[in-house]
């Protein structure tokens, strides 16, 4: 029987910085140079990157966003909500799970440039994911803003940023 710790021993997780346990499983061998890339990148980055990913129903994916693209992929456990916002402020929810009837998806694309968390939907339970990144992931292109700055900038979503911050 799967269980968040099982999980995290057999796929060695290590504690994520937005919440949760992660493993980078995949980084591209190839590599987009700089000056083919959007001047936001300012250096090269791979192809694409993969990494595991797990929630628990004691944590949440704080929100912060980064500049690529980040697709989700369900694989077990209780399905997740993920909170997005763009840069406009339009907040959207949305299911990641297997129960196709409920109105879940088994995968979602988050938008680069776009504020998103996530958190376990099932109470005692985990949610364990996959997120691909194209170009591929550098902590240079990642932001965990404080709970205040995202008040500051979405003052009609105070419940959510404050449900989903940590700092």
């Amino acid at each position: 029987m799967n269980t968040a710790e099982v999980i995290i021993d057999k796929f060695d997780l290590k504690p994520h910085p937005e919440g949760g346990f992660f493993k980078e499983v995949y980084r591209s061998k190839g590599q987009i140079a700089a000056e083919a890339l959007p001047d936001q990148y300012g250096t090269a980055r791979n192809y694409t990157t993969s990494i595991y990913f797990l929630l628990t129903s004691d944590t949440f994916s704080a929100f912060h966003k980064i500049k690529q693209d980040e697709i989700w992929h369900f694989y077990s456990g209780s399905p997740l909500m993920l909170y997005v916002i763009s840069e406009e402020g339009e907040l959207s929810e949305h299911s990641i799970g297997n129960d196709f009837g409920k109105g879940q998806v088994p995968q979602f694309v988050v938008p680069g440039n776009h504020w998103f968390a996530a958190k376990t939907i099932h109470p005692d339970d985990y949610s364990f994911v996959g997120c691909t990144v194209s170009p591929g992931f550098d902590f240079k292109d990642f932001v965990l803003p404080e709970r205040r700055k995202l008040l500051e900038k979405f003052p009609e979503h105070s419940d959510i940023i404050k449900s989903l911050t940590r700092l």
